[in-house]
Parts: C-alpha cells; structure tokens; sequence
C-alpha cells in the first residue's frame, strides 16, 4: 500500500500474507506468488492492528475496489473484527472521466494513457499504476474535475435503517440480476440491471416515492446479486426468478398458468375457423396467432379482430354453433361467411390478412443455437441456450456445449421470454452479442405451461 497525499508520497508498506492454505496454481502463475514465498510469512492476524493504523481515516482505492475491500474486510470478520472505511474504485472513476471507452481494467488504461509500465498483479506493481493514473487524469482533466469525480463517488446513498451502510460497496457495477430479502430470508423483489450497484442505490435513494416503496424499504434485511456477463441474460435470469421464486413486490411478468394460442382451420365448408390452442408444437410455430395469458384475453382479441373486420363471430368460436346467421349478421357486422353467402376465397384471405400481425414467429434455426455473451473487462463469459423463444440452459464456456443433449427434457414456453428473445435475436438494433448454432439433435421438447 502507498499512502498518498496532496499529490505526495507519504508513505508505503508492503507484505505477504501466509493465507493458511495452498495458493492455487492459476493464482501462482497469474501473480507468481508461489506457496514458497508465504509459508514464512504473517498471518493476517499478525498483522491486522498495523495495515488498520495504516488505513485509519484515509480512503481505500483500488482498481475494481469492491473485490479488494471485500477481502480486506472478510479477513477482519474472519479475525473477529469490524473494519471499514470509505472506498475509491479507479475503475469506476475511469469511466466516470473517460465514459466514451468501452474497457477501463488497468491493462486497458495502461495502453491507453501511455501510463509506465508496471509488474502487474503486485501490489506494488498495481498501486503504481493506480497513482500514474490519478497523475494523468489530474493533468488531462484538471483538479476540479477530478475533485468532484471523487466527490461524486465517495458520496454514499442514504439505505434502509436495518442495512449496513457499506452494504453497497459490496455491490458490482455490471449487468445480473439482484434480490431483496426481509426477515426470515422472505423474497421481497428481484430486479435486474446493467449496473446492479447503481439501481439498488436508485432504489434506496428513491424508496419514499410510493407506499410500496416505503413498505419494501421497510422491510429489507439483506440484499443478494447475481452478476451475468451481458443485458440478455440478466433479462432473462430476472424473469425466470421472478417466475418461479414468487417475490412479494413484484407486480409484473407472474408466471401465466393457463397460456393461450389462436389457430386457424378450415370447417367442412372450406371456411377458416379460430379455435383456441393451450399446447403448442414447436415445430409449428408458424401456424399459431398470438399468446394470451388467459382465455378471456384471448376471446377479448378475437371481439377486437371481429368487429375491425366483419368477421364471423361464429367462425371466430365466440358464439355457438346452431343453425341460421350469427348475432353480427343481424346487425351488419358480419359478410355471411355463417351462412355461406360470402366467398370463401374472399373470406379466408380477410381473415389471413387479419391474423397476420399476430402470427408467432418461426425459429430461425434448425435447432437450439447459443447467444454468447462476452465482458471483455471482467473476461466472463455467458452462453445462453436457446431454442424455439425458450432460454433452456446458461453455461459459462463453449466447450461445456460439447456432448450436451437436452433430448427428452421438458422446458415451457413462456410469453414474457418469447417476446424478449424475438426483439434481441431479431432486433434490426446491433447487438452485443454473437449466435453460434448447436446440432439439431439437443433439441429439448417446448411444451405449453
């Protein structure tokens, strides 16, 4: 560690620290700190009461602090001790200083800023890197603004009374999905974002504006997060917990119980007829109009296509079959396709023309295809597994895709995750993310809920 200060060295201290434990060989050859070299060292114990002196009253900084602060501070908590103190992320302020760059890890700002190069993985070697930036922006953006960049960044959010206040610097700045708990561990709300330490800080900040706000707020206890590598997934995970884990909070995207799909057949007339659908073919997607939450949503659009069109409300199955014209026909809503007075050509055209905005979209793809999603900056991968508008799996690299088979598993198909997938993997809007195809022969059964 190096304590600077008014743009001056103060002082610096360095030490190994025995983890009580075989250091892992990717860890060995990412730092080259090998078991050698700490098996004489202190242990954390030892040398706790020096490195809290050290950091009374200064601001932690480190480059993607939340990982180091976390650390420092669950080896106080090992030892039996509270610690904390208030936190400075680079990496957050590089993007506050520098927003038009897409990566901000210390390799990226090294390059980028023509900062000297350092042993990296040290801390020593870190710390310098982390004070040539300080330098750099300081000269490039001049000491007002970074004055008010660090002002901006160590200002903290008021939180719920029974939170502790450092609970969101624990909290990533990337895309997941995150949770609110209340006594008991009761789920009180997920929600996803592409910065989960900003939108649960929003949420505190802002938990006045409404009654359930106040009532959430009221009761959380804990909070709880998943990180993903890109929106998509996040978006997808935040439906599929709020699906199937109930929070008590959330209004919207419940699980539909009674899903509903529309067909159209023709009668021993030749005239197409609507009837209601709950299981669907996936391999017919195509032939299917719209996704209804309930049969009375469904019935509600088909009065809406009856009366835009003068179609058969019989034909349409919202009146019973019995002889003579339906009820529209007395009124002239209706052209005679009840009677057989109207072409049948003529009506089975109107009728395609009328459905056709509520045709399900055919899979593109001959079978389940992964949508990889890559975090240049936190090098994680996510692969979702995709088929007919049904997120089947996520895996974290693509040779976990080797040899698996989802033959014989049974996944439902659900409105919300249809029409998020349709907009991503058909969306004209660029996309941050890339469709590898996987064998036809992984196809899993989609089956109506």
């Amino acid at each position: 560690m190096r304590l600077w200060r008014n743009g001056n060295v103060v002082s610096e201290w360095q030490t190994l620290v025995n983890p009580e434990t075989r250091i892992p060989t990717f860890i060995q050859s990412f730092t080259g700190i090998t078991d050698g070299m700490v098996e004489t060292a202190p242990r954390f114990g030892e040398i706790a009461d020096v490195l809290e002196e050290k950091l009374k009253g200064s601001v932690f900084v480190a480059h993607n602090a939340r990982f180091d602060y976390g650390f420092v501070k669950a080896e106080f908590r090992r030892i039996g001790r509270p610690f904390s103190a208030r936190v400075l992320c680079t990496v957050k302020m590089s993007r506050r200083l520098y927003p038009g760059f897409r990566r901000h890890n210390m390799d990226a700002l090294i390059e980028r800023h023509g900062l000297p190069p350092v042993e990296r993985h040290r801390a020593m070697g870190d710390v310098a890197a982390m004070q040539a930036f300080f330098q750099h922006a300081l000269a490039e953006r001049g000491r007002h603004v970074l004055e008010q960049a660090i002002r901006d960044l160590l200002q903290r959010p008021s939180v719920p009374s029974h939170l502790a206040p450092e609970v969101l610097e624990g909290l990533p700045s990337c895309p997941g999905v995150y949770r609110f708990y209340g006594d008991n561990d009761v789920l009180l709300y997920v929600g996803k974002s592409i910065n989960i330490a900003q939108r649960v800080a929003s949420h505190f900040s802002g938990d006045h504006a409404s009654s359930r706000g106040v009532r959430m707020s009221e009761a959380l206890r804990r909070v709880e997060w998943t990180e993903t590598a890109g929106e998509l997934g996040a978006l997808l995970l935040e439906l599929k917990q709020i699906k199937t884990l109930k929070p008590m909070f959330n209004r919207r995207s419940r699980a539909a119980k009674n899903l509903v799909t529309l067909e159209l057949r023709e009668n021993e007339a030749g005239y197409l007829q609507a009837r209601m659908v709950r299981e669907i073919e996936a391999h017919r997607l195509g032939d299917y109009f719209g996704l209804f939450r309930s049969k009375r949503d469904a019935e509600r659009a088909l009065s809406g296509i009856a009366a835009t069109n003068d179609l058969c409300n019989r034909l349409l199955g919202l009146e019973p079959e019995q002889p003579g014209p339906c009820f529209q026909r007395s009124l002239g809503r209706c052209r005679g396709a009840c009677e057989a007075l109207e072409d049948v050509t003529r009506y089975n055209l109107r009728t395609q023309i009328a459905f056709h905005g509520l045709r399900l979209k055919t899979w593109p793809w001959s079978g389940p295809v992964g949508v990889v999603e890559h975090d240049a900056e936190r090098d994680r991968t996510d692969i979702l597994v995709v088929y007919n508008w049904v997120h089947v799996a996520t895996v974290n690299d693509e040779r976990e895709l080797d040899g698996m088979s989802f033959r014989g598993q049974s996944v439902s198909f659900d409105l919300d995750s249809y029409k998020l997938l349709v907009s991503a993997l058909l969306g004209k809007t660029s996309q941050s993310f890339r469709v590898i195809e996987l064998p036809a022969a992984r196809q899993p059964d989609v089956l109506m809920p």
